[in-house]
């Protein structure tokens, strides 16, 4: 048995970054912070998020620097060689299966909700 499940609470470190793909798919990568608690003082950790085709068109839409979004999905690794010295390089990032806008209205410019997917 295996289970590969991340889920956050964080805020947005930029705009989302959308492309569009001639197969009609769409991924839209985005950073999110969550604080880390420690004794003296939260710290935030950052990670790198990946989404795909209407769950990318809702962050796009919806989504901005400073907004409260939860998220549920896997963690994978994207790895690549170095133009510049041939070495293997790798990236963690999170694989967006379900994404909400927690929020206020003001916050998102349209209310919170659970964006799966599924539910359009």
């Amino acid at each position: 048995m295996s289970i590969n499940i991340v889920t956050l609470v964080g805020r947005v470190g930029g705009d989302p970054d959308i492309k569009y793909f001639e197969s009609g798919s769409v991924k839209c990568r985005l950073t999110l912070a969550v604080n880390r608690r420690s004794r003296n003082r939260d710290e935030p950790d950052w990670f790198t998020l990946e989404l795909w085709d209407k769950t990318a068109e809702i962050a796009g839409n919806y989504v901005r620097k400073g907004s409260l979004i939860g998220i549920k999905g896997s963690l994978k690794f994207d790895t690549w060689s170095d133009r510049q010295t041939g070495a293997s390089r790798s990236m963690p990032v999170i694989r967006v299966d379900q994404l909400e806008l927690l929020g206020s209205k003001r916050d998102n410019e349209g209310g919170g909700g659970d964006f799966s997917p599924e539910n359009f």
